[in-house]
Formats: C-alpha cells, sequence, structure tokens
C-alpha cells in the first residue's frame, strides 16, 4: 500500500486566485466625506456671517447707547440748571413776598400810628427834614448859607409847635445859627471873576511892559518924548545924552546884582501863558476850596509878574495889586458842626412815639428791622 502509495504522482499544489478587492465603499465614504467637509464649510461661512452681522448689531447697539447716554447726560444738566433756575427763582420770589409782608406790617403800623399823631408830631417831622437838608448842604455841599436858611426854617417851624420837649432843640439850633452866621463870607463866584479878569489883563501885556535895563530907560523916554522931561533942566538932559551916547560905547554892569535875561517875542508869550495858568490854577483852586493850592499859584504868578515885567508899568502895577489883594482871601473857612440839634430831635420824635404807641424803648436805640431802607437811609443822612 505504501509502493502504490509512493508511485502515484506528487499533487498538485494549487493556490487559488485572489479575488479583486471592491472600491466603491472607498468612493462612496469619500464622496460623503467630501460632500461633509462642502457642507461644514458652508455652515462655518454662514456662522461668520451671522457673527458678523451679530457684531455690527452690538457696535450699533453701543454706538447707540453711547449717545443716549451723552443725550442724556446733557439734557439731565440741562434739566438740573432749569430746576436750580427754578428753585433760585423761587427763593427770590419768597424773600419778596417776605419783604412785601414786612413792608405791609411797617405801614399798617405806620398808618395806625400816624391816626394818633397830631398837629405837633408832623410839624416835628418838617423841622426834621429842614435839619437834615441843612447837614446835607453844609457837610456835602459846604453851602453854608443854604444850610443857615434851612436852621432858620426849622427853627420857624419848632416856634409853631406847642412841644415843650422841642425848647433843647431850639437852643441848640439857635447855638448853630450863631455858629454860622460867624463864618467870614466866601464870594467864589466874586473870586472866579477878578481871576479871570486878571487873565485877561495877562492876555494884553505886550513886550513894552517886560522888565529892560533902567541905564537908558530916561534916554529913550527923552528920545521918544522930550517935553516929558523937561523939568530936569537943560544939565539933566545933556547929562543923559552924555550917558546914551556913552553906553552905546561902553556897557557897565554890575556882578553883585543879578542879571535879567531880555526876552524874546516866543519867549514873552511863553511867560504870559504860563502866567495865565497858574491864574486858571487858582480858579480850579477857588472852585474845589483847596487853599493850599490857591496860595501856591498866586504866589507863583507874582513871582514870575516881578521877575518878567516892569513894575513902573501901569497895567503890570494894577496886575500886581489885584494880586496881593486876592493872596489875602479865605477860600476854605472852618464849618461847624449841626449835627446836635439833629440828633436832639431825633430823640425827641422816638420818645414821642414810644409814648404813643405804649413801647419802651431806649432813646437812640436801634430802630426795627421791619422798617424800609428809605426810612433807614434817611436817619443815616
Amino acid at each position: 500500500m505504501t509502493d502504490s502509495t509512493n508511485n502515484l504522482p506528487a499533487p498538485v499544489n494549487s493556490t487559488p486566485q485572489p479575488k479583486p478587492r471592491r472600491l466603491w465603499p472607498l468612493w462612496l465614504v469619500a464622496v460623503i466625506a467630501l460632500i461633509g467637509a462642502i457642507g461644514l464649510g458652508l455652515w462655518s461661512w454662514h456662522l461668520w456671517q451671522q457673527q458678523q452681522a451679530l457684531q455690527q448689531s452690538l457696535n450699533y447697539l453701543d454706538n447707540t447707547t453711547e449717545r443716549l447716554d451723552r443725550d442724556y447726560s446733557q439734557s439731565g444738566g440741562q434739566l438740573r440748571e432749569r430746576i436750580q433756575s427754578l428753585q433760585n427763582d423761587v427763593t427770590d420770589q419768597a424773600k419778596l413776598v417776605s419783604d412785601m409782608r414786612r413792608q405791609i406790617d411797617h405801614n399798617a403800623r405806620t398808618l395806625l400810628e400816624a391816626g394818633n399823631r397830631t398837629r405837633t408830631d408832623w410839624l416835628l417831622a418838617e423841622a426834621e427834614y429842614l435839619l437834615r437838608i441843612a447837614n446835607q448842604r453844609l457837610q456835602v455841599e459846604r453851602d453854608y448859607r443854604g444850610a443857615l436858611s434851612a436852621l432858620k426854617a426849622a427853627d420857624d417851624v419848632l416856634e409853631k409847635t406847642d412841644d415843650p420837649g422841642s425848647y433843647p432843640v431850639r437852643k441848640q439850633v439857635a447855638r448853630e445859627i450863631l455858629a454860622l452866621k460867624s463864618i467870614a463870607g466866601v464870594d467864589r463866584t466874586g473870586l472866579y471873576l477878578q481871576l479871570e479878569a486878571a487873565i485877561d489883563v495877562i492876555g494884553q501885556l505886550t513886550d513894552s511892559a517886560l522888565a529892560m535895563d533902567t541905564s537908558t530907560d530916561y534916554a529913550q523916554k527923552m528920545e521918544q518924548d522930550p517935553d516929558a522931561v523937561d523939568e530936569r533942566g537943560v544939565l539933566a538932559r545933556v547929562w543923559a545924552q552924555v550917558k546914551a551916547t556913552l553906553s552905546k560905547a561902553v556897557a557897565i554892569r554890575r556882578l553883585d546884582e543879578p542879571v535879567k535875561p531880555l526876552l524874546s517875542p516866543d519867549q514873552s508869550a511863553y511867560v504870559r501863558l504860563n502866567m495865565r495858568l497858574m491864574l486858571e490854577e487858582a480858579q480850579l483852586a477857588v472852585l474845589r476850596g483847596n487853599q493850599t493850592l490857591y496860595n501856591q499859584a498866586l504866589s507863583k504868578a507874582t513871582d514870575w509878574l516881578n521877575t518878567w515885567y516892569d513894575g513902573s508899568h501901569s497895567k503890570v502895577t494894577g496886575l500886581r495889586d489885584t494880586l496881593q489883594e486876592l493872596s489875602g482871601k479865605d477860600i476854605n473857612p472852618e464849618l461847624p458842626d449841626i449835627s446836635q440839634s439833629l440828633t436832639l430831635l431825633k430823640a425827641r420824635l422816638e420818645g414821642r412815639l414810644n409814648a404813643t404807641s405804649g413801647e419802651t424803648k431806649p432813646a437812640g436805640g436801634p430802630k426795627s428791622d421791619s422798617a424800609p431802607a428809605g426810612d433807614k437811609a434817611g436817619d443815616a443822612s
């Protein structure tokens, strides 16, 4: 059996042929993957567009919110300013209402008190007004004549009252009238006009009035008018002619005396202008009541007149005498104090008012705050 087996041909091993691989599943997967990638890209692009639109919406909302905040802050500031202005107006109106109430209360009390006042009270009030006018005329305007007239009018009004308490006031008024009468009168208008006339005279001074050398004065007069010096005799005329002839050849000057320089026409006009300004300064001092400035201006004008002009000239002499007369004037006399009578009368009026209203206030004490501002201003004057 073995032999038979060995004699058999060797079996041929035949390997089966491999079957071809199926690739369509792979293509299918690739196509599906490609489609999925394309869909994912489209979805991503869609999401990106939505994100951009959302970002634009957010930016728009931020800008709108910022603009609204800005508008709100501006409108809120304006609203706060308007509210503050309204509050200030309300405060002012409340203050005005309060002032009006106080004024009404004061007027009501004044009317009630006026109903209780007598003719004497009204006369005393009139006298108080006249005393205030007198103090104003004297202290502010320095018009002692107007103050004197007002004091006399106040005394006449006080005379008509039947109030025994006005006697101290009348006594003080009499003292003040006497003090005003003792003031030396100052005619400011007259002084001003006299200075104006002196200024006109300065404008009329010609070069012939200027100071010149006196050694040749007689010779010049003799040459101009020989008949004017006949009384000095023949010898005097001959001697004058000799001196005039010698003076042309020989000039003799004394060195121990100051020599006055001769002025040109322009310089003489300058001298007249300066003297005019000095007298105008004196006029201004008269109007202001400045005694020091007045004396200095007249003194300088007199010095210039004596320095540059011939004292024997008629206009120069008259002008010098006028300036000396004006220099002795007192343009600012000392004024007395006339306020004591007004103080006494105020105290008397307050005492009568307190006695009428039944109040007890010390004389001269502060008045009520409810009094109007005009009354307080009047008392202060």
